[in-house]
């Protein structure tokens, strides 16, 4: 262990919150990995670089347990790991799994699953994504048709998947499959991890709005998977979905919450630097979004408290997901509301204000309320759990974080 790991490792009495943040904030100055490549293989090895830089110097994993090479940070010291984080513009996690698949793991795995899979996952020699959509099993996902035969050590996996962020990237793709009848519905459910070179997987990356390919659909066609590799018990994959997405949306909402509170700021001057803020509508909504930007942020203190507290988000961290989606898609609208007929123009136009960055985002985020549940699913769940309204009757069984 390096001077710096032993360092951040040590009994946070020995520091106080203002010293935590002071030395993170230098770790991440110094370290800084410098400017994203153009090239999609060059930035792959500098995000991977970045990963291990931290992992190495014990500056990974604010959540995680310390013997998987986590920090295992109190609840304040989480929430500054993420405001410092998002302030120095460093790279973000590879793939989806340390927010999904990583608190599943480490909840249902067993020990050697937990030995095998965590510190590659953290450290970024490894990356994972998310493979639970399918053409006709979104929203409803107990509707999923992808198939799991049993044969022997192993499982044929056959099916297809689709919306899956960072697929081109993975090592391995966390999965729902079913192992049981389609009437089983979530009874009939396992959970794979399966390797994304193995012969038999396809992932073609489909593009957005954007023009990039920020998702893609993953074919398996006789895909071997050793049993070894299944978490939990076979049919018993439901409550580990529960698991992963109430932590997806959790994880996301600090996530979020830090960044945007840099973005805002960076419109807040932009709308200065165009003269704007003379108009009393612009300044109102400044002023709904930086309410709105605070309430995240107690929102995901408030998550995070209950994860430490309950070991899971439970139904509230549907109420975030979906206030922070709005929220996204609100700001962006504004944005290019606030710069005109500039706000039309995209990136390759030399006449775009920030090369494009608010039209960019107002195209991406039209995906906001339909990713890791619609916001329709969202409503639902917090009418029925929250506020405890009956349930609707046409609505399928859907995932609903208990």
């Amino acid at each position: 262990m390096t001077s710096t790991t032993a360092h951040s490792r040590r009994d946070d009495a020995l520091e106080t919150d203002d010293e935590f943040r002071a030395r993170l904030r230098a770790f991440l100055t110094g370290h800084h990995p410098g400017r994203r490549p153009k090239d999609p293989a060059e930035r792959l090895a500098w995000r991977k670089a970045w990963l291990a830089t931290l992992f190495d110097a014990g500056y990974a994993g604010p959540s995680w347990p310390r013997e998987y090479g986590g920090m295992e940070l109190s609840f304040a010291r989480q929430v500054i790991y993420q405001e410092e984080y998002a302030k120095a513009r460093v790279p973000g996690p590879l793939g989806t799994g340390l927010g999904i698949a990583a608190p599943t793991l480490i909840t249902y795995g067993t020990a050697e699953q937990k030995e095998r899979f965590l510190r590659p996952m953290l450290r970024g020699d490894t990356v994972w994504a998310q493979g639970y959509s399918e053409p006709e099993a979104g929203s409803d996902l107990p509707a999923l048709r992808t198939t799991a035969r049993r044969e022997g050590d192993e499982y044929v996996v056959n099916g297809q998947k689709v919306w899956n962020s960072a697929a081109d990237l993975a090592d391995i793709i966390f999965t729902l499959v079913r192992t049981a009848t389609r009437e089983s519905r979530q009874q009939g459910i396992t959970y794979l991890l399966v390797d994304a070179h193995a012969p038999g997987v396809t992932v073609r990356p489909l593009r957005d709005l954007t023009g990039d390919a920020h998702f893609c659909e993953i074919f398996f066609n006789d895909v071997r998977v050793p049993v070894s590799h299944r978490i939990g018990e076979e049919n018993g994959g439901w409550p580990l979905v529960r698991t992963s997405l109430g932590h997806e949306r959790a994880a996301g909402t600090m996530n979020q919450a830090a960044m945007y509170r840099r973005v805002l700021d960076e419109l807040i001057e932009l709308a200065h630097e165009r003269g704007t803020t003379a108009d009393p509508l612009v300044r109102d909504r400044l002023a709904d979004l930086e309410v709105r930007v605070r309430i995240m942020r107690y929102t995901g203190m408030r998550t995070i408290s209950d994860i430490l507290a309950k070991g899971e988000p439970g139904p509230a961290s549907s109420t975030s997901r979906l206030f922070t989606v709005t929220f996204e898609q609100d700001l962006h609208e504004f944005a290019v509301d606030m710069l005109g007929s500039y706000g039309v123009l995209g990136r390759q136009d030399p006449h775009a204000v920030q090369r494009g960055r608010w039209v960019w985002g107002f195209l991406r985020t039209r995906a906001s309320t339909i990713g890791a549940g619609t916001a329709e699913i969202q409503r639902n769940t917090i009418a029925e759990q929250l506020l405890g309204l009956p349930r609707d009757p046409a609505v399928p069984d859907v995932v609903r974080p208990r």
